[in-house]
């Protein structure tokens, strides 16, 4: 930020730039828009972020944020019991909730395995997942990790850890987006078109 700038105002911004998908510039306007706010709003918004931080807490049984004992998807006896998919991270409990298709239970694993980042399977809710698996009534995982090299290689470990204790494992699947062009289309998501292909 500007030498001119007051130093609470650039500690402010850099607090913003640390936040993921937030890039400098967008930092310092949203550092200003706050400094733009009215005294009460401004503290509305930081009382906000500290509620956040203490009433929301891991569901004890899938892992996604709740601030409730357990979380609104465990919480509801429609849901199937039977099926359970792991995701990475809360975000994606939210998005596949989106589509109203899943009715299924979910596992967030808070992280992928990436050796590169220091992050092994024990850093993961791997334990919590078997945990559940091995209390029984589980009869399907499904893996929707990204189709990243480590979503990857967390979809793989899952899979040779879960298969012996008797569920089926599947893997969503990955292809042409719509909309798409497959001029432009890289290889690997034409050859997991090709791969994940149906009748028609």
């Amino acid at each position: 930020m500007e030498d001119f700038s007051a130093l609470p105002l650039v500690v402010l911004a850099e607090k913003f730039a640390a936040l993921p998908g937030i890039g400098m510039k967008t930092a310092q306007r949203l550092a200003y828009a706050v400094m733009e706010m009215p005294e009460d709003e401004a503290a509305a918004f930081a009382e906000a972020i500290l509620n956040a931080k203490h009433q929301i807490h891991d569901c004890p049984v899938c892992q996604n944020l709740t601030e409730q004992p357990v979380c609104s998807i465990c919480g509801n006896p429609k849901r199937d019991r039977t099926t359970i998919c792991v995701v990475e991270g809360p975000k994606d409990v939210a998005a596949i909730e989106r589509t109203h298709e899943y009715h299924g239970l979910y596992h967030v694993l808070h992280g992928l395995i990436s050796p590169l980042d220091g992050i092994g399977a024990e850093q993961l809710r791997v334990a919590e997942l078997l945990k559940r698996i091995q209390e029984g009534g589980i009869e399907e995982l499904i893996m929707a990790t990204n189709p990243s090299v480590e979503g990857e290689a967390t979809a793989m470990y899952l899979s040779r850890l879960c298969k012996p204790l008797g569920v089926r494992v599947t893997r969503l699947a990955f292809g042409l987006p719509v909309g798409g062009v497959i001029e432009y289309t890289d290889e690997v998501t034409l050859y997991r078109a090709l791969s994940n292909r149906s009748e028609m």
